[in-house]
């Protein structure tokens, strides 16, 4: 049963990333709180997740015209910069410290959809 419950998380988690809404958060939340997977390696797991979604999503998202080269090469830069710096604090990180940090971060991130006004309505 454990074996099932380990393929509808991924499952669901691979549907959310093809959709580029960051399945990987829900992946980590299974991980760390269901199958007792430590934080440090639940989030390792989760960055060799990443790799093999984003190369089959990416294909699709460039022949839609949903990529826009000019942004993308400062947000890469940006963004392997500020995991460089993030992957080496958190592994400095007391795991029960990270866990509640991910956790606020949770938080936030759901206090800020569940509030967030549809763009039409802008």
């Amino acid at each position: 049963m454990s074996w099932l419950t380990a393929l509808l998380a991924g499952a669901a988690a691979g549907v959310l990333s093809g959709f580029g809404v960051g399945g990987g958060t829900l992946l980590l939340i299974y991980m760390t709180a269901f199958a007792g997977v430590d934080q440090h390696l639940a989030q390792g797991i989760n960055l060799l997740y990443f790799l093999p979604t984003a190369a089959t999503a990416l294909p699709a998202h460039f022949k839609n015209g949903f990529v826009d080269k000019k942004t993308a090469v400062p947000a890469i830069l940006a963004g392997l910069a500020g995991t460089a710096a993030a992957a080496w604090a958190a592994t400095a990180l007391d795991v029960a410290l990270l866990r509640r940090c991910f956790g606020g971060f949770l938080i936030v991130i759901g206090l800020r959809e569940l509030f967030r006004k549809p763009a039409n309505a802008r």
